[in-house]
């Protein structure tokens, strides 16, 4: 027993399913739960086992207690391959495009995922907010995009960032490099709630609770329609979201929850 609580205690991620809520806490408080090889191939895989998991209806990322949430890329990581011959431009390349397909593994998952915020997520680590479909934050809770301060504009983070705030907010930050704390984070559209730290879990797992209690499939459909029609002219984005409301309609599930609404009585979803 004693080795299995040591071999957790280093693994970078930990994974907890309850309730078809799926927890995965970055657990690397001592690299400051960077976004290092190591971490991203483990919610990689995480994320991929979670979409094909029927038992998962809501996925969860949060930190291991302390005060960085999530750090951003690896530092040291990277610049240990400044040496290579090409001067670190594959490794570099490869490390930017895996954290990029993370990202949108997030945005592609067929089921919700919530960031649950208490600590700093800087970089990549709020691009890792940004990310994700609902952000709750707890009041000490803070959010920047630095790579301005050390040479490195953070391309790769603006995008997730100018999809989710304001285009000045999202500007404001890259620009200058500074912290937010969470009442302006709130104010620009990153995070959804502030609760105080002791009532991050509870308001959490009430949110996640609440979706993980909606139909399986039309969370599905809904969350795919979201980013797809985000992207499109008004016309297009309701043409397109008229024919999914369409085959919406035809799935056995909207049959059985208009069904029970009107019949006042509980669905029993099929997810089908």
């Amino acid at each position: 027993m004693a080795e299995a609580d040591t071999h957790l205690s280093h693994a970078p991620l930990l994974s907890d399913l309850k309730d078809g809520i799926l927890r995965l806490t970055l657990n690397k408080p001592e690299r400051m739960n960077a976004l290092s090889e190591e971490m991203m191939a483990a919610l990689s895989t995480a994320l991929g086992d979670a979409a094909k998991d029927p038992a998962v209806r809501v996925v969860v990322i949060d930190a291991v207690p302390g005060k960085v949430f999530c750090a951003g890329h690896d530092l040291k990581e990277l610049t240990a391959h400044r040496s290579d011959p090409d001067r670190g431009r594959a490794y570099f390349t490869d490390i930017m495009g895996r954290c990029s397909s993370l990202m949108q593994q997030i945005v592609n998952l067929p089921k919700p995922v919530i960031a649950a915020v208490a600590g700093v997520a800087t970089a990549a680590g709020c691009q890792l907010v940004a990310s994700c479909d609902l952000a709750i934050a707890t009041d000490r809770a803070t959010f920047c995009t630095p790579g301005v301060n050390i040479g490195l504009f953070c391309s790769t983070p603006m995008v997730a960032l100018s999809r989710n705030v304001g285009r000045k907010q999202a500007m404001e930050m890259l620009l200058t490099g500074e912290s937010i704390d969470a009442s302006a984070a709130r104010e620009f559209g990153l995070i959804n709630r502030i609760v105080p730290s002791e009532y991050l879990d509870t308001v959490v797992m009430k949110y996640a609770s609440v979706i993980a209690s909606k139909s399986p499939l039309t969370l599905k459909i809904g969350k795919e329609a979201f980013y797809k029609q985000s992207e499109m002219s008004l016309e297009d984005a309701y043409s397109y979201c008229a024919d999914v409301m369409v085959e919406n309609m035809l799935v056995r599930d909207a049959e059985e929850g208009i069904g029970a609404f009107l019949e006042k009585r509980a669905p029993d979803w099929e997810g089908r």
